[in-house]
Formats: structure tokens, C-alpha cells, sequence
């Protein structure tokens, strides 16, 4: 297609989309949380520290984790035994003998132990302060925008406040308790624990409280931890008491938290948790109150400030609700600020609970108030994890990418054991879930935790970053964790006698039990769809690094002998080899794995595949719109990707729902897991921008506004990241596309997609694509 004009020496900056000012980065409350801390409390974390807030007036509980207190300590569930049965196993399936295959896997294929370690929370800090059960003009909230939590109120004429945030360049929690009028602030503090043999110990200037972590499932505690608190007050005295330090008469107290473990990595746990904690104390003592909030702004918004959305609103008055009332109404009222703030709370949780050098967001992030939590809290890989991260790189969250980068390089290594004592085939694996330990043996039984899949799906992260990045070093750092993922199936794909196809034996379609009553199957659809994105990608940075030539033409040759996506009789994309949808019993299932392949891959796009399209969206269709928060805030990605943006917005008014949305905004499986808050907000992202395909002669295309809905018919964004290599600022009136620019970051050719028009576009690295209007008034900017 012809090229546009090209303006010389035009300023990419005069390019500034209209923004509406309003409430969509301030959670807000009349009432403090009353019950449960994790629907209710509200979330600060540094990415290693936590905190949730109840924001009691009299009888504050605050409910303290680290990312790396974990129950046990560094195990192998692995063991050479199991290759002894893999033949047997696979005899089975290809026998059709799929209930006796299942349970020759129970038997002699999982993990010892058959439960991986859970995520434990690690102490309580509460604060008693008599006579305010009663008190007027009260308010909690979480300014986005800065990362703080602010309660307050008024007692007999006084105004209290209390702000909370976690300091990520101080490695500390901040709690400030304050009073407009002096010597008001009285205040007893406590530590408390779940974990059995804590050991607590108060002085005038703080207060301590260690332990261990809890043995599971036979295996020993290995973990020391220890929070410490320093106590600053201004005015007043302390008396420090058997269980409690007790503050009276003071102007205010500010309390420095540090929280840590002895855990060195997954295989040390030697490191001392108090020396950690003095020092981060000391450190940040260095520094007055001011100062510490300024320097935790001003870190947290070099994240957060990358990048803003503004759906406008017809109907600004609903932003001064409190915001449990706007998620009660969100389904019912035209309120496109309640999803503007969905999007940016997940971007707070991201940059939250998974900064470099801490873990990966787990099932509940950061936050957890139990010693066993909902399904460990763990890392779990058939679908959880990944959607944690899906749009981190699109928000120009990068860098929250790392621990989960840090993590693949760790099961690796892991992974090469079971690999080798489970399949004696070299490379690495991971099954459905993983811990701190960085377990990757198949667990919790044969139904679920047989797919050997997880390792697979969570490297193409590491190919994902190099997409948006282009950073070939870090590239060729991940490569060999790529490699060793696609080594495994090479070394145990075997060819199906039933098809003649290569597959996966033993697997399954995550969770989903087909026909015969149990899930174990050979070469389900989604295996298939991820193996043919992992030996591509693999393929591609192997041509990126320029090595292993011989090793590409051999996974591009397997690549060709995996199943092809099929379409059974109801007109549905197969979730197995064999048409066996229509019988299975759960038609229903939360789980929608086949469809992968339409998100978060690109394997089939109503752009490029219209057939399989179409059976996409009738196996959608059948297996309905309900689910759980994290299926619902999946189905909104799929819905966007089949550019429906009504399907999709309907979809995220059920996810910003009672039932699917907690007051706090957490997402509610039910219980709390944190992917349905990622996944949804990557589906409004999806709505407004997407960057997955390719055109026929293998340019990458940005698809602008592809499933907008009408209830956004106005708004603008900034910052928004495509792969290979471009920056998006975009505004839209009237359903219709206003203005855009679109900045190269490197060099590099692009087709833009707007509704039914393309374009294509050849850029250095710092050109500018503006439009005006459409396509057709597109001029090159240098």
C-alpha cells in the first residue's frame, strides 16, 4: 500500500490526548472492613512486603506477608520410579483405555508428596484505640495514583488520620497515626501470629515478633522469620508491657515495619531475617516521615505514571460514590470510570506484589491472611499465573516481568530432575503447579495436576518480552531456558497409532474430565496449540541469536507432525483429538483450554482464520457466559479477540459484579484470587488495542479500537505498548477514532488495522505514524 506524507522534523510530544478529570484511581469508603480481610482489607505491598488495611477505628487489625514465607523447605518430589510406568500409561491411552491410564497415574506417576507447599501469612499488627468504637465523618480510601492508604475520621472534635503505604526504595511498611489537634493520639500496639511458638517482645521504641514456617505434608520447617517495628513518637509516653506497647498523649506515632525471612533462594533458606530487618530499619529511620512518603511516590509513579486510560463518563456525579456502592450498580449504570478503575487497580496490585528481586504474584499476589491458604496460594501454571502477567507488558510493566523471568530460570533447573526421573528424556518440565521450592512433579492427583504443559505456556513469557523489548541480551540470557523447554517434547512427543499424529501422552485439557469421565488423554487441542507457539518461538530466537540452526529445523519440522486444529459436529473447535466435546460432563467448565489458541495466542484471529473463528465462538457459545472470576475475565479477552466488544463489556460487567468483585475490589473466585483483577483489566486492554498478528507477508499489525463497545463511546489513552517495538497514544469521540500517534522503538515495518482499512508503514526507530482521523489522513512523522 502507498506510504503517506512524510513531515520533517515534527514534535512527537504535540501530540496530547484529551483527558476528563474524575474518580477513577481512588477507592473509597464510608464504612471500615468489618470482616474478612482479604474482601474487605485494603492492599499495599513493596512487591516482597504486604499489608492489608481494615481501617478500624478502635480495634485495628493489619494483616502482614513476605513473598517468601512459605510452609516447608527446599524438597525434590521427584523420583527415577515413575519412568517405569510411562509406557504402560501410554499403551493405555492409545488403547482407549483411558479410566485404567488414569489411574496407573495416580498410582505410580505423581509427585511424594502429592501436595506442594502453601503460601502462609506471616503476622497480624493491631492497634487499640480506646473509646473510638464511635466516631463521625469517617473515610477510608487507596489513592492509586500514589500508593497510599489513608483512614479517617473524627473523635470529640478531633480529626485522626492514619496513612499506610509500602516503601519499595526502603524496603519498608510506613504506618502513620496523626491528630489535628496535639497530645490526642493514644494507641496500644500488638503483634500477633497464626504460626505456633511465636515469640513476641516489646520495648519503648518498638517491638518484634519471630518464628518458623509450618512443616506440610511431611516436609520439615525450613524457614525463619521475624518482623520488627520501630516506633517514632512525637510527644507523649510509651510504656512498653507484657504483649502490648502502649502509646499515650502523643501527637503522632509513625511505625516502620520490616518484615523478612531466612530464605536465600529455593534451595538456601540460611539467610537471617533479623540482621535484614535492622537494617532496613536503621536505614530508613535515617529519613523523617515526608521524606519517606516522597521517596515511595516518586518510585511508584515512575511505574504507575507510564501510562493512563480515560473512558469518559456521561455520568460524573457516580465517581463520588463510595466505591462498594459503584460495584454494586457497575452491571446496571453507564459508568465507564468503574472499569477505568478496575484497569488501573490491577496495575497497582501488579506493581504491588511483583517488583525485581521479589517472587512472582502468586494466586492471591501478595496477600493472605491463613496459614493454609485457598489452593495453597500457589503458582498455578495451567492458566493462573500466566493471566497474572498478561498485560504487564503492554502497561509498561516490565520490569514486573522479572520475578516470573527469575522464577522460569529457576524451574529450569528444577525441572531437568523431573524431566529426567519421571520421563528419562533431557530439557526440563513443569506440570500444573509450582511453590517456592519450585516443585514441578505432576500433583494433587491424576484428574488435575497429569498436563505437562506448565513449563511450556510460562516460557513464552520470556519470548513476549523480547517482543515488546526487542532486547536481544536478554534474549540470548532466556534462550537457553526456551530451548530446554522445547528439548523435553522433543525427547517425548511420540506418535499416536490412533492418528499418526506426534502428542502429548499422558495429559490433559486443564481440569475438564471428556467423555470416558476423567480428564488423562493423549494430545489434547491445547497442548498442541502451545507447542506449536513454543517451537516458534524458539525457531525465531534462534534465528534472532543466529545458532542452533540445526536444532531450529528440527523443531520446525515437529512442529508439522502435531495434531491440526479440528471442528467437531456442533460446529465447535475440538478440546481433544476426538470429537468428544458434546459428551463430556461438565459442558460448562471454567476451564476453556482449547481455546488458547485464540487467546492468548494467535493461532487463530477472526482476521487470519475465519472457519476456525467461527468454531471458536460457537464452542464459547456452548459453554456459556458464567464461570468463575478468573473464566469470566478470560472469556472477556476471548469475546475482545473476536473483536465483539458488547460480548466483551457484558462479560466485564458480571466480573464488576457482587458475586465476582469483592468491596475491596479484589476479584472473588470465589475465595479472593488475584488473576481475575489481571486478566479483566488485560481484557480492557484488549478491547482497545491489539498487536498479535501478523499480515500475510509477516508484518506485524496493530489493531486500533477493534472491539470497542458503545458504553465507551468516548475517551483516550497513553503509553500503550505493541510488540515489536511501538508506542500508542490514542483518542476516540463518537465510537470513532480521533487522533493518534503511534512511535517506533525501533526500526522496524508495521500494518495498522482500523475497522475494515489497512495500512503499512516502514519506520526507523523514533518515527512517528499521527492520524488525524482514519488511516487515510496518516503522515509520517521525523
Amino acid at each position: 500500500m502507498p506510504h503517506r506524507s512524510i513531515l520533517i522534523s515534527l514534535a512527537l510530544a504535540s501530540f496530547a490526548p484529551l483527558l476528563v478529570a474524575k474518580n477513577s484511581t481512588l477507592l473509597r469508603y464510608d464504612e471500615p472492613g468489618q470482616f474478612e480481610p482479604l474482601s474487605e482489607g485494603l492492599p499495599i505491598g513493596n512487591g516482597n512486603t504486604g499489608a492489608l488495611v481494615m481501617g478500624r477505628a478502635a480495634d485495628e487489625r493489619i494483616v502482614l506477608n513476605h513473598d517468601t514465607l512459605w510452609a516447608g523447605g527446599p524438597y525434590d518430589p521427584s523420583y527415577p520410579e515413575a519412568a517405569e510406568a510411562l509406557p504402560k500409561i501410554r499403551e493405555l491411552l492409545f488403547q482407549n483405555k483411558h479410566s485404567e491410564a488414569q489411574a496407573l497415574v495416580q498410582r505410580s506417576f505423581m509427585a511424594k508428596p502429592m501436595r506442594q507447599m502453601s503460601y502462609q501469612s506471616m503476622a497480624d499488627l493491631l492497634m487499640k484505640v480506646p473509646g473510638h468504637e464511635v466516631v463521625e465523618d469517617y473515610e477510608r480510601s487507596l489513592d492509586l495514583t500514589k500508593a497510599l492508604a489513608t483512614v479517617s475520621y473524627v473523635k470529640d472534635g478531633v480529626r485522626f488520620t492514619r496513612e499506610s503505604f509500602a516503601s519499595a526504595p526502603d524496603g519498608v511498611l510506613v504506618f502513620r497515626i496523626q491528630a489535628d489537634q496535639p497530645s490526642s493520639v493514644d494507641v496500644t500496639l500488638q503483634l500477633d501470629s497464626l504460626h505456633d511458638g511465636a515469640r513476641q517482645s516489646y520495648w519503648a521504641e518498638g517491638m518484634r515478633i519471630a518464628g518458623r514456617n509450618s512443616p506440610s505434608e511431611g516436609i520439615e520447617s525450613g524457614l525463619r522469620w521475624e518482623v520488627e517495628v520501630s516506633v517514632k513518637r512525637e510527644g507523649g509516653w510509651a510504656l512498653p508491657g507484657d504483649g502490648y506497647l502502649k502509646i499515650r498523649d502523643a501527637d503522632s506515632v509513625t511505625l516502620l515495619v520490616a518484615a523478612d525471612t531466612s530464605y536465600v533462594n529455593w534451595k538456601d533458606v540460611s539467610g537471617d531475617p533479623h540482621e535484614r530487618n535492622a537494617a532496613k530499619v536503621v536505614a530508613a529511620s535515617g529519613y523523617e516521615y515526608e521524606e519517606l512518603k516522597s521517596r515511595h511516590i516518586a518510585d511508584y509513579q515512575s511505574l504507575y505514571d507510564r501510562v493512563e486510560l480515560n473512558l469518559e463518563s456521561p455520568r460524573p456525579d457516580l465517581s463520588r460514590r463510595p466505591t462498594d456502592a459503584r460495584i454494586a450498580t457497575f452491571s446496571q449504570d453507564n459508568d465507564p470510570a468503574t472499569a477505568e478503575m478496575y484497569f488501573n487497580f490491577a496495575r497497582y496490585l501488579l506493581i504491588s506484589c511483583s517488583r525485581p528481586g521479589s517472587q512472582p504474584a502468586n494466586l492471591q499476589g501478595l496477600w493472605n491472611d491463613k496459614l493454609s491458604a485457598p489452593w495453597g496460594s500457589k503458582y498455578t501454571i495451567n492458566i493462573n499465573t500466566e493471566m497474572n502477567y498478561w498485560a504487564a507488558q503492554v502497561v509498561q510493566l516490565g520490569e514486573c516481568v522479572e520475578p516470573l523471568a527469575a522464577m522460569l530460570h529457576e524451574l529450569s533447573e528444577s525441572g531437568q530432575r523431573t524431566a529426567r526421573n519421571f520421563y528419562n528424556a533431557s530439557g526440563w518440565v513443569t506440570h500444573h503447579n509450582t511453590d517456592l521450592w519450585r516443585a514441578t512433579a505432576p500433583i494433587d492427583g491424576a484428574f488435575w495436576g497429569m498436563w505437562p504443559m506448565g513449563g511450556a505456556w510460562l516460557s513464552l513469557f520470556l519470548w513476549e518480552r523480547y517482543e515488546f523489548s526487542g532486547d536481544i541480551a536478554t534474549l540470548r540470557e532466556d534462550y537457553p531456558v526456551l530451548k530446554g523447554a522445547a528439548q523435553f517434547f522433543l525427547d517425548t512427543l511420540v506418535e499416536d497409532p490412533r492418528t499418526g499424529y506426534l502428542v502429548t501422552a499422558p495429559s490433559n485439557s486443564p481440569e475438564n474430565a471428556h467423555h470416558a469421565g476423567v480428564t488423562n488423554a493423549a494430545g489434547p487441542t491445547m497442548d498442541n496449540a502451545i507447542l506449536r507457539d513454543l517451537f516458534r518461538a524458539v525457531g525465531r530466537a534462534s534465528e534472532v541469536l543466529e545458532v542452533d540452526a540445526a536444532f531450529r529445523d528440527e523443531v520446525k519440522a515437529t512442529a508439522l507432525r502435531l495434531s491440526p486444529f479440528k471442528i467437531g459436529e456442533a460446529g465447535q473447535l475440538q478440546e481433544w483429538q476426538f470429537d468428544w466435546d458434546l459428551g463430556a460432563p461438565e459442558m460448562d467448565h471454567r476451564h476453556i483450554s482449547h481455546l488458547y489458541a485464540l487467546h492468548p495466542s494467535n493461532q487463530i484471529s477472526p482476521l487470519t482464520t475465519p472457519e476456525l473463528t467461527k468454531a471458536a465462538r460457537r464452542s464459547l457459545e456452548l459453554r456459556g457466559d458464567e464461570g468463575t472470576g478468573w473464566s469470566l475475565a478470560w472469556k472477556v479477552n476471548f469475546w475482545a479477540r473476536l473483536l465483539e466488544g458488547e460480548r466483551a463489556h457484558d462479560l466485564l460487567e458480571l466480573l464488576i459484579s457482587p458475586g465476582y468483585c469483592y468491596t475491596n475490589m479484589f476479584d472473588a473466585h470465589p475465595p479472593f484470587q488475584i488473576d481475575g483483577n489481571f486478566g479483566g483489566a488485560n481484557g480492557i486492554t484488549e478491547m482497545l488495542l491489539q498487536s498479535h498478528l501478523e499480515d500475510e507477508a509477516g508484518v506485524p499489525m496493530i489493531q486500533l479500537l477493534p472491539a470497542l463497545p458503545a458504553s465507551w463511546p468516548a475517551g483516550s489513552l497513553r503509553g500503550f505498548k505493541t510488540r515489536s517495538g511501538f508506542t500508542v497514544d490514542m483518542a476516540w469521540e463518537g465510537g470513532e477514532l480521533k487522533s493518534a500517534l503511534v512511535r517506533a522503538d525501533r526500526d522496524g515495518s508495521v500494518t495498522f488495522v482500523l475497522g475494515e482499512k489497512r495500512e503499512r508503514f516502514d519506520l526507523k526507530k523514533g518515527d512517528g505514524i499521527k492520524l488525524s482521523e482514519g488511516l487515510d489522513s496518516a503522515e509520517i512523522l521525523r
